[in-house]
């Protein structure tokens, strides 16, 4: 509870203490509103910690991709003023098929070339140069982003939470699940609070808050499995974060590509069981030196709880084609369930009763586009 706990009228509730839930709160601080921030959680405990930390822009569609760099621009600024570490080394599409070095090329020439995305091409040579984690054998060439920033999620929530406290104010209730609204009031745990305006940003939970509308929008929940390493030692550096040819067809912005379609024919045929499990393989690494694997997206309304040990076996069998690490050992193994939209959308924003908005299903996408989608709903 927050100190002044007699004080229960805001401006502005959020609902959710994920990285959703957080944006909104700093955009509403920042906007000079009195806030409250309900999390249900002694702390943030779901997909907002579970993830690898990365910010994506370079796998946003072009409509998304200013929304992404808005949102980096604040982890940033976030970052230098919270005190976390945060490091824009960018990303690296390595290609070991002629076809998945095609998709690169098209995409350079096409999407790259509007001026949108910071991206270049580069040869065995100079993407070798990029990172000592990349193998060389088979290496046809590789994509270089400038863009996409690194934080460790878990750190890095921790740290906005006590920054929306300790420097903006935020009146932060943990241990409270809101399960009624009637605006301008909020109820949960036995209190009551009010506020002008209500922000839901509630992740992979459907079912407290207007579960009917929820059901109309259509969201699915989407389980991951990740892995992470031990330190590295030496103070070994993987440099960008790096992905690989099943990543080209799993973010947007490749999906206007033509020659993806003789890659996904490839994966079709010779690697359906990634398909089945949704596996594309990305690394990344913490400030600490550890490095986080994943990952798989199994899509259901109830994830099982139980981790597969072969999805996990898969994705490392895909990592050693392309990467290589003086400590690969796994020292921790997890899961994460984030919510998705349908139909190709990013997100969900719907108003269930006046003075409320629902802000949801951001999918993968939650670190890489928030603070930016927090900004359109504050104004």
């Amino acid at each position: 509870m927050p100190a002044q706990e007699t004080d229960r009228t805001f401006d502005l509730a959020v609902v959710g203490g994920g990285i959703v839930g957080l944006a909104h709160a700093y955009e509403g601080a920042r906007a000079g509103l009195k806030v409250a921030l309900f999390e249900r959680s002694p702390a943030a405990a779901g997909a907002t910690i579970r993830n690898f930390g990365m910010v994506w822009p370079i796998g946003q569609p072009e409509a998304g991709f200013d929304r992404a760099m808005r949102s980096r621009e604040v982890w940033l600024k976030l970052a230098s003023e919270a005190r976390f570490w945060a490091q824009p080394w960018g990303s690296l599409h390595l290609a070991y098929h002629d076809d998945e070095m095609a998709v690169l090329e098209e995409f350079i020439h096409t999407s790259a070339g509007s001026g949108a995305y910071q991206a270049t091409l580069l040869n065995p040579a100079a993407a070798l140069d990029k990172s000592p984690a990349v193998r060389p054998v088979g290496l046809k060439g590789a994509m270089y982003s400038a863009t996409e920033v690194n934080v460790d999620p878990r750190e890095a929530t921790e740290a906005i939470h006590r920054y929306l406290r300790e420097a903006m104010g935020v009146a932060i209730y943990y241990g409270v699940a809101i399960t009624h609204i009637a605006a301008p009031v909020l109820a949960g745990s036995g209190q009551e609070w009010k506020a002008e305006r209500i922000v839901v940003c509630t992740g992979a939970d459907f079912e407290t808050l207007y579960p009917a509308q929820f059901e109309q929008e259509g969201l699915v929940k989407c389980k991951l499995q990740m892995m992470r390493t031990g330190v590295q030692p030496n103070n070994w550096q993987l440099g960008p974060n790096l992905a690989a040819g099943l990543t080209l067809q799993h973010y947007g912005a490749f999906a206007n590509c033509k020659s993806l379609a003789a890659v996904k024919k490839r994966f079709a045929r010779r690697m359906a069981e990634y398909n089945q499990w949704g596996i594309h393989v990305m690394v990344s690494q913490t400030a600490k030196g550890e490095l986080t694997i994943g990952d798989s997206h199994e899509y259901s309304l109830n994830p099982s709880p139980f981790d597969k040990q072969f999805i996990n076996d898969l994705i490392l069998d895909y990592l050693r084609g392309f990467a290589q690490f003086p400590n690969a050992a796994i020292a921790e193994t997890w899961h994460g369930v984030y919510p998705k939209c349908p139909r190709g959308r990013n997100h969900i924003r719907f108003e269930p009763e006046p003075g409320v908005m629902v802000v949801n299903g951001l999918g993968g996408a939650g670190m890489t586009l928030s603070f930016g989608l927090a900004q359109e709903t504050m104004a």
